[in-house]
């Protein structure tokens, strides 16, 4: 799922390897997925694409969008796989396949749920508004912006729900969270009005830090990139490290269910104290 880390990334990729290719065809699904939003239909996008040039790619929140010389846009979200083929090969399922004068293609997959939505810069979706706005945790005004929200939201809030529920942090998801409270030591059911000054301190520059690492190693090793590549950021706490142990104490991983999500959290580092 595209969250924070692998949105910036994607996004990078987009603009290195096809940035100023001209489109040849656009086609529609092969079959449709009941979870795959368009806007429109999608057997009209060939018209409002074909032959134009794409001229950027953006990364925010948790989508990515193409940006195209004619003043069309395409943007997807974190459900939407996109991949690079630069190779002659047949291709039996997808939601969008976008080819180009240069006999490469972009593929787009969705296995639960997902939007691909070409519009006009007029999208008034709310995530994607949200995510839009949102300030970048990389930015010098991100830190007033965090103080503000944890000082106005109520006490009572877990700290997974401060960081991924109401779109406070558009891109950090059930994916991101999960090392980020990790690194700062706070249990996901913990309530936020619990936390000394010193613990937002910390899960403020845990927020920024993991996030940094996460981007700058091209995205978590759950998720892949435009060639199918795992990112080179190792995560910590997933479904495929509960059986591990805790690497920064040798603890026990605990994996629960909570805010229809699953959580996992360390015994030992992740103390559950609301006093």
């Amino acid at each position: 799922m595209l969250e924070f880390p692998e949105s910036i990334n994607i996004a990078e990729q987009l603009k290195k390897h096809v940035q100023g290719k001209r489109i040849s065809r656009v086609f529609p699904p092969v079959r449709t997925h009941k979870f795959c939003w368009f806007a429109g239909e999608p057997e009209e996008y060939d018209a409002s694409l074909r032959g134009s040039t794409i001229q950027s790619a953006e990364g925010f929140g948790i989508f990515v969008e193409l940006s195209f010389n004619n003043g069309k846009k395409l943007c997807f979200n974190d459900g939407v796989n996109v991949r690079l083929i630069t190779e002659d090969k047949e291709l039996k399922n997808y939601q969008l396949l976008m080819t180009f004068e240069d006999n490469t293609a972009l593929v787009f997959t969705v296995a639960m749920y997902g939007g691909i939505i070409l519009h006009d810069g007029n999208y008034d979706n709310e995530y994607y508004v949200k995510s839009k706005a949102a300030i970048s945790p990389f930015s010098e005004e991100f830190e007033s912006y965090y103080r503000r929200l944890i000082e106005s939201s109520k006490a009572t809030l877990s700290a997974k729900a401060f960081l991924a529920t109401e779109q406070r942090f558009p891109g950090v998801g059930n994916g991101v969270l999960q090392d980020i409270l990790l690194a700062a030591h706070i249990h996901p059911k913990r309530k936020i009005g619990t936390l000394g000054r010193e613990e937002q301190d910390k899960l403020l520059y845990s927020v920024v830090s993991v996030l940094r690492d996460m981007t700058d190693k091209g995205g978590r090793d759950t998720e892949k990139d435009i060639f199918g590549l795992p990112g080179g950021y190792q995560v910590k706490l997933s479904r495929n490290t509960v059986t591990s142990g805790c690497v920064q104490c040798g603890g026990s991983i605990v994996k629960e269910s909570y805010l229809g999500g699953a959580i996992y959290y360390c015994t030992s580092c992740q103390k559950l104290t609301d006093e």
